[in-house]
């Protein structure tokens, strides 16, 4: 089956996060490398990204959606949840509705739907363990709307390349170039499609062990700025996402340069 019309809708792990394009300051990420490998299959192919970062289930939802449906795509993919297990007023039936809400919708505007679940990435955070039920959680939602509005599923879960710091960023949650490939190589498998197969190989060597030092500075330069921040929202009532914009609004072709990015970062 071909796709001419590709929207991406979703938060942060969507907008591509943290795989910023070679010598610029915007991310391309596993979107991206799927739009690319489409628009080598088919001249007419465009592609847009409604992602914004920060964003929960319940605001993609009223405000993506109804982008998305005037778009008219006949292949999305939506990328959400993360925020909503890392929300104050964790509610796991809110949640799932959540959960339902969105995929439903995404299926009534397209015939073709990707939807994810999340990789345990509690094992790589100190003090992390906390968040693995709401994870848990989550992904039981994803993966029984998806059955329940037939959308294909790309199962994150069970994927052992968490253990591997390499293909996350300094944050440890948003996937770094390697780990935004091996996404995508999984979104065109599900979609019946072949991709580079060096994308899915292990990596060279061993990733570098853990230390104290290495997760004190993980504390400081990554987890205590966000805390500062969402703490100031809260305080002015500013809501995650808010001030940034959708990555590629509009549909669009994949350019040379972008094509050419992707193949040779």
């Amino acid at each position: 089956m071909s796709y001419h019309r590709f929207v991406v809708l979703g938060d942060s792990c969507a907008e591509g996060l943290d795989d910023p394009y070679p010598g610029q300051d915007h991310y391309r990420g596993w979107a991206d490398f799927v739009a690319a490998d489409l628009a080598e299959r088919e001249p007419g192919f465009r592609y847009a990204n409604l992602a914004v970062r920060g964003r929960r289930l319940d605001q993609i939802v009223p405000e993506q959606v109804p982008a998305a449906t005037r778009l008219e795509p006949d292949l999305i993919a939506l990328f959400g949840g993360g925020n909503d297990v890392m929300s104050r007023g964790w509610d796991a039936r809110t949640v799932a509705r959540r959960v339902d809400a969105a995929i439903r919708a995404c299926t009534e505007i397209s015939p073709t739907v990707v939807t994810f679940t999340l990789s345990d990435v509690s094992s790589r955070m100190p003090l992390g363990q906390r968040m693995r039920p709401r994870i848990v959680a989550l992904n039981e939602a994803i993966r029984e709307a998806a059955v329940s509005y037939g959308a294909l599923l790309i199962d994150l879960w069970p994927d052992q390349a968490v253990t591997d710091s390499r293909y996350f960023g300094a944050d440890r949650l948003h996937l770094s170039e390697h780990g935004h490939r091996r996404l995508a190589a999984y979104v065109l498998g599900r979609l019946g499609l072949e991709h580079d197969p060096g994308w899915l190989a292990p990596l060279p060597g061993a990733a570098a062990a853990g230390s104290w030092r290495a997760d004190l500075h993980w504390l400081l330069r990554e987890v205590l700025p966000v805390a500062v921040t969402r703490t100031r929202n809260r305080l002015i009532g500013r809501q995650p996402g808010d001030g940034f914009g959708p990555k590629r609004p509009e549909l669009l072709p994949m350019t040379r340069d972008e094509a050419w990015a992707r193949g040779n970062a």
